[in-house]
């Protein structure tokens, strides 16, 4: 477990987002800790959120959503700050998706506290004071039989599925941010969730994240 504050963390309008190696348990550990802590959880709910935003439809939002494939190299300038809509229509698809979903991130953000999974959501409220970035990850073997148990077999072995997924989420991220995924300096908490369970996970994140 790696835990490093890189700021003053504000519990009266906390953000907490969630980024996670596939098969990681990310999802169940933000839905449990929104439970917990009494905010919206937005995982799946951002995918629909965020085809409303883009008129894009929530299956193919959901099929590429962090795994969109990336030919557009000036979006990084662009996507975090004011963008003359002129550009909007030379932009890729991956591009345009990803300006509606920072700016329904953001927006989600400034109503209240909430729990975010994914879509590069620590990256996009990185200067926001009030939010804690956390990132789930575990061991290639606990992983796999996750997800086997979860989603079941399929041609593709689970150790490719999860380094395919893994691979693409890095590619995306790295484009997008121009930082590395999953290194730890990027986050203020890193969480083995195999090693610690998903339930302590949990308890680890309220706990900091009630801290007065």
């Amino acid at each position: 477990m790696i835990i490093q504050r890189k700021g003053t963390f504000s519990v009266t309008n906390k953000v907490i987002t969630i980024s996670r190696q596939f098969g990681s348990g990310g999802r169940t550990i933000g839905k449990a800790v929104a439970a917990r802590l009494g905010i919206p959880y937005y995982g799946k709910e951002l995918v629909d959120a965020i085809a409303k935003e883009s008129g894009f439809s929530h299956e193919f939002i959901e099929e590429i959503g962090e795994y969109a494939s990336v030919t557009s190299s000036f979006l990084f300038n662009i996507a975090v700050s004011a963008h003359p809509m002129g550009l909007v229509d030379s932009m890729s698809v991956s591009d345009k998706l990803y300006i509606c979903q920072t700016n329904v991130i953001r927006d989600l953000a400034e109503k209240g506290p909430c729990v975010l999974v994914g879509r590069c959501a620590d990256f996009i409220l990185k200067d926001r004071p009030d939010t804690l970035h956390i990132f789930i990850h575990s061991d290639m073997e606990h992983r796999a039989e996750r997800i086997v148990r979860l989603y079941g077999e399929t041609k593709q072995s689970p150790e490719k599925r999860l380094q395919d997924k893994d691979s693409k989420r890095k590619v995306y991220y790295k484009h997008y941010t121009n930082r590395n995924w999953g290194e730890a300096q990027n986050y203020d908490i890193c969480l083995d969730s195999g090693a610690l369970g998903v339930d302590k996970c949990v308890d680890i994140i309220c706990d900091i994240a009630e801290m007065e």
